[in-house]
This record gives structure tokens, C-alpha cells and sequence, in this order.
């Protein structure tokens, strides 16, 4: 008997492929090339170099792929090439920033720094802190998010679940006018209504009212999104079974949505914790400790890194205090957005195996 033996034969449909390290390669002569020209041309700037390698990086890719691959798999790698320098683009500056920020501000960030105030110090010496500006932005963010959260979820709840005709529409666009705010147009209405026609007075509540005006529809959009990913089945058989819808709501469609609704929440408020101007309009500012939000100005830290940046002159004590307090508020904003996506995953759905 003879045996028939299969020759596996390559395909003739694979074309040549460039090695992986090549793109590695045209990065690095693209940057080689970019510095040279920079260099002879005189270019002191960083970004100036930094785009002439981008462009560089693209075309080198296009041409070299286009030459061994064909036009077909050239595009495809001009398409990456641009998620790259797309993503270089937005990461620089943001690990600069985080970089000069740490660089800056770890010079007076200690304990002392954190639990005083800056009491009877000036602004021209070293010393105090930043403890009244931590407890001011916990009261007035506190106030702000007691405000919002129970309204805006509720909004959001008559959306989804009953909103029907025009008021719904109404609901809806005035969401939508909301989220487009200045934060200066917040606190201009509530500096005219609380404090010049109500002749109320600044106060870290007045602050709140503005942060909760910026609020709402953040948490509004976001709960509603929630709500709209609850699989309709959901509700069906829990009116099927007899269960009034109020009682669907609290018990099925909230708990599956809740881990999408807290994350929403929590990303408001890392939105609002960093607003200064409706707290420079509203609160005004104070060196001392005033727990009592309802009476009298209190401090922030986004006024706080105004105010003592505004009288540093560039350099002093007062500017070191500016970065340490704004390492500090980037610290508690990546706190809050850790939080959120650590309560994402705890609260999603767990598929199994």
C-alpha cells in the first residue's frame, strides 16, 4: 500500500512582514532626526523637536511598511502610528505636570504642613499649613454631594423609568444647558440670589450651592446611562410576579445599576473638589479654622493655591505652599477616581466559568 504523505506548503497570501523591533527602530531615527534639525536649525523648544519626530515617526512608518508590506498594510501602520503619537501627546504633559508637582511640592508636605493652619503667619513667611483649606473643601464638597446626589439620582430615575411627553423633554434640555455651565455663571447666581438679594453672607454653604449647581448633571447623565444598561427583562418579571414598579425600582433596577451610579458619583465630585472660582466669589477665603460652613468665610484648597501663589511673587515660602497644597488636591482627586474604579469592579456583574 502506498502511503500518501501531506506537504504542508507556505501560503503564497503572506506577503513580507517587517520584524517586530521595527517600529522601535523608525522611533529612534525619527527622534535622532528630529533632535538633529532642532539642533541645526536652533529650535530650543522641546514640543518643537517633539512634533518633527511625530511627523517624522508617521511618514518613515508609511513609506518603509508601503516598500516591503504594500499600501494595503502601510495604512494599517500609519493608523497605529498616530494611536501612538495620539497617546505620547496626551501622556507627556500629564506625567510632566504630575513630575513638577511632586518635584515642587514635596519641599513643606509633611505632617505639620497637613494638621495647621496658617493662623497669624504671613504669606511672606515660612510655616503654617493647609489643615483649614482640607477641612473647608471636605465641608463644602460634603454639603454639595448631600445636595445633588438624592436629586440627581431621583431626576434621573423619572427619565428612565416614568418620563413621558413634554416634561420629560423640559428635564432632559435643561440637563443638557447645565452640563455646559461655566462654573463662574454658577457662582454669580448664587452670589446675586444668597448674598446680595438674600443678604445671607458669604459662607462655605454658599459654595455648596454653586458645587451642587455643577453637580447635578454629571450625576443626572451618568445615573441615567446606568439605568438605561438594566436589561428590561429585569423589570418584567418582577412585574410579573406582582411587585409594584416603586418597589422594582429599589429593589432590581438599582442594586444591578448601583456600582455604575456610585462611580458617577464619586467622579462628580473629584469634577467639583477642584473649582475656584464660585468658592473665590462665595466663600472668600479665611486663614483661620472655621468649622461652621453656615457662618462666616471659610477656606478651600483651590483658593488656597490661588491666594498663596497670587502673593508669592514666583518664588518664597507662599510659593511652596501653593505646589505642596496642589499635590495635595491632585492627591485627594486620584484618591476619589481610584475609589471609583475600585467600587466599579467590586459592584460589576461576575461572569463565570
Amino acid at each position: 500500500m502506498s502511503q500518501t504523505v501531506n506537504v504542508e506548503r507556505p501560503s503564497t497570501l503572506q506577503g513580507a512582514r517587517l520584524p517586530k523591533w521595527a517600529p522601535l527602530a523608525v522611533a529612534a531615527g525619527s527622534i535622532a532626526l528630529g533632535l538633529g534639525i532642532s539642533a541645526a536649525a536652533g529650535l530650543d523648544s522641546s514640543i518643537q523637536w517633539a512634533l518633527l519626530a511625530a511627523i517624522f515617526f508617521v511618514l518613515a512608518s508609511y513609506g518603509i511598511a508601503a516598500r516591503v508590506e504594500g499600501r494595503r498594510q502601510a495604512k494599517d501602520r500609519v493608523a497605529t502610528s498616530l494611536v501612538w503619537v495620539a497617546f505620547l501627546l496626551a501622556v507627556i504633559p500629564l506625567v510632566s505636570l504630575m513630575w513638577e508637582t511632586v518635584e515642587r511640592g514635596v519641599k513643606v508636605l509633611d505632617g505639620y504642613f497637613l494638621s495647621h493652619s496658617m493662623g497669624l503667619v504671613t504669606d511672606t513667611e515660612p510655616g503654617g499649613g493647609i489643615y483649614h483649606a482640607i477641612l473647608g473643601t471636605l465641608e463644602q464638597v460634603g454639603i454639595a454631594t448631600l445636595i445633588s446626589v438624592p436629586i440627581g439620582i431621583l431626576t434621573a430615575i423619572y427619565l428612565v423609568e416614568y418620563g413621558r411627553g413634554r416634561l420629560a423633554q423640559a428635564v432632559t434640555f435643561f440637563v443638557d444647558v447645565m452640563t455646559g455651565i461655566p462654573s463662574i455663571v454658577a457662582g454669580l447666581f448664587v452670589l446675586s440670589f444668597w448674598i446680595l438679594i438674600l443678604d445671607m453672607g458669604p459662607s462655605g454653604f454658599a459654595g455648596a450651592m454653586a458645587l451642587t449647581i455643577l453637580m447635578l448633571p454629571v450625576i443626572v447623565r451618568s445615573t441615567e446611562e446606568m439605568l438605561k444598561l438594566v436589561p428590561n427583562e429585569l423589570r418584567e418579571a418582577s412585574l410579573a410576579l406582582g411587585v409594584p414598579k416603586w418597589r422594582t425600582i429599589m429593589k432590581v433596577v438599582l442594586p444591578t445599576s448601583i456600582g455604575g451610579i456610585t462611580t458617577g458619583v464619586m467622579l462628580a465630585i473629584a469634577r467639583i473638589t477642584g473649582e475656584t472660582a464660585p468658592v473665590l466669589l462665595l466663600v472668600w477665603g479665611s486663614t483661620f479654622i472655621n468649622t461652621d460652613p453656615f457662618d462666616g468665610p471659610q477656606a478651600s484648597l483651590p483658593m488656597y493655591i490661588y491666594q498663596q501663589y497670587a502673593n508669592s511673587g514666583g518664588s518664597g515660602a507662599a510659593y511652596d505652599r501653593a505646589w505642596a497644597a496642589a499635590l495635595t488636591l491632585i492627591a485627594f482627586v486620584m484618591i476619589l477616581n481610584l475609589a471609583a474604579r475600585g467600587i466599579a469592579r467590586w459592584k460589576a456583574p461576575k461572569t463565570g466559568r
